[in-house]
């Protein structure tokens, strides 16, 4: 199935200056945020923001809600 521009229903942002590499979202999202070799997030596609459909939402916000140091972010679209 391809996603659409009308699938995205919110973007999360990373903030790699404030992440600290504990793992926490991965933990609390696994399907959605691997795990590099030292522990920090790599969200789909490799880079520092990923789109997200809404069956993907619920996801980032457990990934967010784990985070100690807030360094994901979800931005929803209007």
């Amino acid at each position: 199935m391809t996603t659409t521009t009308e699938d995205i229903t919110a973007t999360l942002l990373l903030n790699p200056t404030t992440c600290d590499g504990r793992g926490l979202c991965h933990h609390a999202a696994p399907d959605l945020i691997e795990l590099d070799e030292w522990g920090y997030p790599l969200l789909p596609g490799g880079g520092l923001r990923a789109d997200l459909t809404k069956s993907q939402l619920k996801a980032a916000e457990d990934a967010t809600h784990a985070c100690p140091v807030l360094a994901l972010h979800i931005e929803r679209r209007k």
